[in-house]
């Protein structure tokens, strides 16, 4: 399976700007630039793209290692904070700190850990990021 996404840019770093396509087209031209990116300018930016992609996964990847087990949650909500670093010679993404809320009826505490730190390892967006990946989960 592959996916695609392509960036197109025009200008200079700081003064152009750009836009990001998927394969699907649910980003469809989305727009970014310095400003979405480093400052508080429209758009959206690689890093909050990763926070997104990041949640995702992990919450799926926690869906079906709770099916396997047959266990069907009521809600999962997950909130990924990518943490770049602009303070080196190259900014880097130091981390992703993964908020878990989840209600499943019936789940005791140690399980639904044992559940979520598997999913955080085993989450595919998870192994490709370099970055310390940090989770705070919850049964609400």
């Amino acid at each position: 399976m592959k996916r695609t996404a392509t960036a197109v840019w025009n200008g200079s770093g700081k003064d152009g700007n750009g836009n990001l396509t998927t394969q699907s087209t649910t980003l469809n031209k989305a727009q970014y630039s310095y400003k979405s990116r480093f400052e508080e300018g429209v758009g959206t930016n690689p890093e909050e793209l990763i926070a997104a992609a990041h949640a995702g996964c992990f919450t799926m990847a926690l869906a079906f290692g709770l099916q396997s087990a047959g266990i069907t949650p009521e809600s999962l909500e997950t909130t990924a904070t990518i943490t770049l670093d602009v303070s080196g010679a190259a900014p880097t993404i130091t981390q992703s700190a993964l908020v878990l809320k989840a209600k499943i009826p019936g789940i005791t505490n140690e399980k639904f850990q044992e559940f979520a730190k598997g999913a955080e390892q085993g989450c595919p967006i998870s192994r490709v990021l370099k970055a310390e990946i940090t989770l705070d989960a919850s049964l609400v």
